[in-house]
């Protein structure tokens, strides 16, 4: 049992860190782009023996501990980690956003079920603001398909914002449900203020005019989008 003001070992650091926030090793591990095995490796085998510089700089921004908690060249206590939380909560410690278990099928597709979370990614609060994303009610997951293509392509990540949904809804990118099925698609008001058009960027694919917003489930707009480069 590790002393609050005794230097710490990096791996029960991090390891606390982890517990206490009540994330998962594998979430962890997806948080830096590692395997999901990574992190439980790295606390429990001393596998590697020391995190890479890079993703310590993420996990010390993610939990808002100073890089020396993690294994960076210096002392530092669990007690100066606990004050230095307290600062970056206000100060640019990054938020984390839950990437779901599922796909929003660009194309026909299927309905999936799982919706749990599996992992995360971190961003810059001031960024987050900055596209009009609430933290609390945002989501990353996959497009499935090519029927948004050249916009979004098959694999892409997008952030969904599940505040901004049928109350507030215009012209733009939108997750939606209808028919059963999980979609990614724009919308556009008509004339007719009771209906609007779901539209298929792809011209070889189906688009939809005059719907019916009774028969969908607007899910939330899509604020931000990336994609594997190579």
């Amino acid at each position: 049992m590790m002393s609050d003001m005794e230097t710490s070992d990096p791996r029960e650091v991090l390891d606390r860190l982890i517990r206490e926030r009540g994330d998962s090793y594998d979430a962890v591990s997806r948080l830096i782009g590692r395997n999901p095995a990574y992190i439980q490796q790295f606390v429990k085998r001393g596998s590697p023996r020391k995190l890479d510089e890079a993703d310590r700089k993420l996990l010390a921004r993610y939990f808002g501990v100073e890089e020396q908690m993690l294994g960076a060249p210096g002392a530092a206590t669990w007690e100066q980690a606990s004050k230095g939380r307290s600062a970056a909560r206000g100060h640019g410690a990054l938020v984390p956003v839950p990437r779901l278990a599922l796909g929003a099928s660009a194309g026909p597709g299927s309905l999936q079920e799982d919706e749990g979370a599996a992992g995360a990614m971190a961003f810059e609060p001031r960024w987050l603001r900055d596209i009009g994303g609430r933290p609390d009610m945002l989501s990353i997951i996959r497009v499935d398909g090519d029927s948004m293509t050249p916009t979004l392509s098959d694999g892409d990540d997008i952030m969904v914002d599940r505040s901004d949904s049928i109350d507030r809804l215009r012209d733009g990118i939108y997750v939606l449900r209808m028919d059963d099925v999980l979609m990614v698609k724009r919308i556009a008001r008509t004339p007719r203020r009771d209906r609007f058009s779901v539209i298929s960027d792809n011209p070889l694919f189906p688009s939809w005019d005059e719907v019916d917003p009774a028969g969908v489930t607007i899910v939330g707009r899509v604020i931000w989008a990336g994609r594997r480069v190579g």
